[in-house]
């Protein structure tokens, strides 16, 4: 895709839609959205908060509405452009200027802003990686008590980073070498990194 530094451009370079986009964006500039370019396509946000964007396909172009699993939908004009994969996101498609209907693009924009305003946000969590123990280092663990319950009490993401450090170790003896200095380490609940951290 053609990187593009300004909501004109983005219209020139998908010319197939240019009345329809102009069409939309004079909609959305009756808004107090701010206009930018983000990942090469229009982007309109309130307060540094991504509210919608504008996009032009081969066959359709559409408006995005990044909480848009917020909005009330009672037309039913929105789809989810990923299913299974888009959890917030919502797309308005149109595949021609006469199925933009100015008021109630401008109704669902102003829902948006409404959401946006009051903090509705979908908030995602990220799951921990599970962490799969090297062999070395789960026999050390199996065979010593105190190592076993000093590596349990280790935040997921420092086991993750000693898990990480002895795999990542092409020979089996620069593997054991590693599992030696870290069992020290281990015992007294430090993570491999901190020296690196300001804690």
């Amino acid at each position: 895709m053609k990187k593009v530094h300004s909501t004109e451009e983005y219209i020139e370079t998908n010319s197939h839609f240019k009345k329809e986009l102009e069409l939309l964006r004079e909609i959305v500039l009756k808004t107090e959205l701010n206009e930018a370019v983000k990942w090469s396509a229009p982007v309109y946000d309130f307060n540094g908060k991504n509210v919608l964007g504008l996009g032009a396909f081969k066959n359709h172009f559409c408006i995005w509405f990044f909480n848009g699993v917020f909005l009330k939908d009672e037309h039913n004009l929105l789809v989810n452009a990923q299913e299974g994969k888009t959890k917030a996101l919502r797309q308005m498609r149109f595949e021609s200027i006469g199925d933009v209907n100015k008021d109630l693009v401008l109704a669902y924009i102003k829902e948006a802003i409404e959401n946006q305003k009051v903090g509705k946000e979908l908030k995602i969590e990220r799951k921990p990686k599970a962490v799969v123990i090297p062999i070395e280092l789960k026999s050390a663990l199996n065979n010593d008590q105190d190592l076993q319950l000093a590596f349990e009490s280790l935040t997921p993401s420092k086991q993750h980073e000693y898990c990480e450090h002895i795999a990542s170790a092409k020979r089996d003896t620069t593997k054991l070498s590693r599992l030696e200095k870290i069992i020290p380490m281990i015992i007294n609940g430090k993570g491999l990194h901190d020296k690196y951290k300001n804690c």
